[in-house]
Parts: structure tokens; C-alpha cells; sequence
């Protein structure tokens, strides 16, 4: 199996400095090829210390140079939030640099403050994402950008130098509302599964997006990818401890962020979806919402997040599984303790484990994406 890790820059601890948390962080980045994961990723957020990482392709150059094996992953480039040029000019560099390493991740976003705080309509954002991401996607096959379109019009331009190797099939998006869904089956996209639904909501879903991929492109999708924030410890009663803080901490920061009680985010365009998910939440209450969210995540004692890992990578056929392993208030020390215990107690069980699939695996030559 698959198995990476996911660095992810949260500042919840009260009394750290950002840096600081940067700091332990970066530890945990530098630690991992040597310790056996096969991927790092990082996630884009911008105004706040919810995820202080403005550019993912900015930390995975610096993880290139520092690193020989490990796939190098964003989770995600959110669009809307860039040039699509800087974008291909900097994921063909990255992809050069590395020799072909890279694993494209894209989003549209989600997080009014963000949106603000680049002066973006939010609305716009489904309508970027298809014609940037159409953009980018073309730019790293043919090495040259360009594209006449209703919000983009971008006249060729050459990227030097171009991307390694294709990207048919080591490129993802990440997709909660079913009409995300279709748009990235179109495009040719894998899904990258943060958990935020019923695991049978998920499940269902990824099958209904893998029928249409098939219909439209009449090939397989890319494996799946499965984003967890896990929390593990040897002693039971820890790794309660862990899960009913750090989970329970982060699902807390997720509703806080995208302000998932506001009804300004479903009158805007392209995000219908959420007013349903806010009439969830008056119906039965926040602090259940906020559990339930928690629950989602892998946690518990090695042997149980083993069994939780194997049962889910298998249920949505994907090809491994990424671990944010320090995030929801972790210090320093909490965080490192997380990461060795899952290196020594769980990684090893896991990449004995043979799914038949891989996270970024190019797509044989000739087929179709």
C-alpha cells in the first residue's frame, strides 16, 4: 500500500508562534523518506492559522532538494487563488526538478476569508476552476499554455521547461458536492477523499463517479486517494485521549474556518450544496456535527488504525492513503510522538499490504484520461 504523509501547518496551540509551528512541522517533512512514507503533500490556506502554507509547490521544491524517492504531493493548488500560468510554470519546474516526482492536486476552495482576502468573487470559482484547470492540464501535456475562454483568455505562452512526463493519471481533485464530482470526471481528474460525508455517502458517490470517468474517457480512473488526519498511540486510553482532543480540536478549526454555520456561503454560486449541510447543522446541533466530523478521521491504538486503513483503502478501490499526523493543537512533542509511533507500529504493516493500486501511477501509454 501507498502510505504518505500530509504536513500540514495548523496553529491552534495557544503560546506557539507561527514559526515555531513551522519549525515542528518542516522536522516531521524532513523525517519522512527516511522513515519510509512514500509521498509528502501539503494543503494551500492563506490569512489565518488554520494552515499557514500559501504556495504548496513553494514547500515541495524545498522537499525535492531534500529528498531522492518520495512523491511530492499538493492537497490542492486551489485555483481560483492563482495565475494559471505561474501555476503550470511552477508545477513544470517542480516536476522537472524532481524527475517527474509530482502529484497535482487541485481545489476550487471553500473559505470565504480567503476569497476576501484575494478580492475574488466567490461565485466565479466553479467557472475558474473548469477553465484554469482545463488550461494547466493541456499546458503540462503539450508544454505551451493557452486558452479563449468566458474568465480566462491566455495567449500562448511556451513553459521552460516543461513537465517531466505526463500527467494522465497522477493528476487529482478534490470534490464534495456531486456536480464537482462530474466536472472532474470530465476533466479526467482522480479524487482526493478528505473525509467530510457518511462513509456510505462516500462510497456510493466514488462509485457513481468512477461509472461516469468509464462512460466518458471508456478507461479506468486513476486510484483514489484517501486524506486522513490520524491520531495513534500504543497505550488504548491515550489514543483516546489523542482522538477526543486533536480530532474533536480540528473538526472544531474546519466548521470555524469555512463557516459552515453561515448562510452567506449558500447563496453564493456553486456551493447549493452547503445549504443543506447547515440545515443539518441547526437540525441537530453543532457539538454533534463537530463530533461527527471527528469520527470520521482514522484514529485509535496501531492495530486499529491498521484495520480502519486496510478496510477503507479497499472499500474505495484507491491506491493508499495519506496521514496528517500533527494538527489539531498537537505540540511539538505530541506531534513527533504521533509520527514515530505510526512509522514503528503501522507503516510497515501497511506497505506489506497489497491493493493492486498506486497513488500517481501514470496511466499506460495510449489510454486515454
Amino acid at each position: 500500500m501507498h502510505v504518505g504523509i500530509g504536513v500540514f501547518f495548523q496553529g491552534l496551540e495557544p503560546g506557539r508562534d507561527d514559526h515555531a509551528v513551522m519549525r515542528d512541522q518542516l522536522a516531521l517533512a524532513d523525517a519522512s523518506e527516511g522513515a519510509g512514507f512514500d509521498s509528502v503533500w501539503t494543503a494551500e490556506h492563506h490569512f489565518t492559522r488554520y494552515q499557514m502554507m500559501p504556495n504548496p509547490a513553494q514547500f515541495l521544491t524545498w522537499m525535492a532538494g531534500r529528498t531522492t524517492r518520495v512523491r511530492l504531493g499538493t492537497m490542492v493548488m486551489v485555483l481560483p487563488w492563482h495565475d494559471p500560468v505561474r501555476v503550470a510554470e511552477e508545477i513544470a519546474w517542480l516536476d522537472s526538478v524532481s524527475e517527474g516526482r509530482v502529484v497535482l492536486g487541485l481545489g476550487r476552495g471553500l473559505g470565504s476569508v480567503e476569497f476576501d482576502g484575494f478580492r475574488l468573487e466567490m461565485g466565479e470559482s466553479r467557472r475558474r476552476f473548469v477553465e484554469y484547470a482545463t488550461a494547466i492540464s493541456g499546458a503540462l501535456e503539450s508544454g505551451a499554455i493557452e486558452f479563449d475562454g468566458e474568465l480566462l483568455q491566455q495567449p500562448r505562452a511556451e513553459l521552460h521547461p516543461p513537465a517531466f512526463t505526463s500527467f494522465r493519471g497522477r493528476t487529482y481533485a478534490s470534490a464534495v458536492s456531486p456536480e464537482s464530482a462530474k466536472i472532474m470526471a470530465t476533466l479526467g481528474f482522480g479524487l482526493m477523499l478528505i473525509a467530510q460525508k457518511p462513509w456510505e455517502t462516500t462510497l456510493r458517490e466514488t462509485t457513481e463517479y468512477r461509472e461516469l470517468f468509464r462512460s466518458i474517457h471508456d478507461a479506468e480512473p486513476p486510484a483514489p486517494v484517501l486524506v486522513n488526519f490520524t491520531t495513534t498511540d500504543v497505550d488504548p486510553g491515550r489514543a483516546r485521549e489523542m482522538h477526543e482532543k486533536f480530532a474533536v480540536g480540528y473538526a472544531r478549526s474546519t466548521i470555524d474556518h469555512y463557516e459552515f454555520t453561515d448562510e452567506r456561503l449558500e447563496r453564493v454560486e456553486g456551493y447549493e450544496y452547503y445549504a443543506g449541510l447547515r440545515r443539518n447543522i441547526e437540525k441537530h446541533g453543532l457539538a454533534t456535527f463537530n463530533r461527527f466530523l471527528a469520527d470520521l478521521q482514522i484514529g485509535g491504538t496501531p492495530d486499529e488504525v491498521v484495520e480502519q486503513t486496510v478496510e477503507r483503502v479497499r472499500a474505495l478501490g484507491a491506491g493508499g492513503v495519506v496521514n496528517v499526523l500533527g494538527f489539531g493543537g498537537m505540540t511539538g512533542a505530541e506531534s513527533r510522538r504521533c509520527f514515530d509511533t505510526y512509522v514503528q507500529h503501522v507503516l510497515p504493516r501497511l506497505a506489506a499490504v497489497d491493493t493492486h493500486r498506486d497513488i500517481g501511477a501514470p496511466l499506460p501509454e495510449g489510454q486515454a484520461a
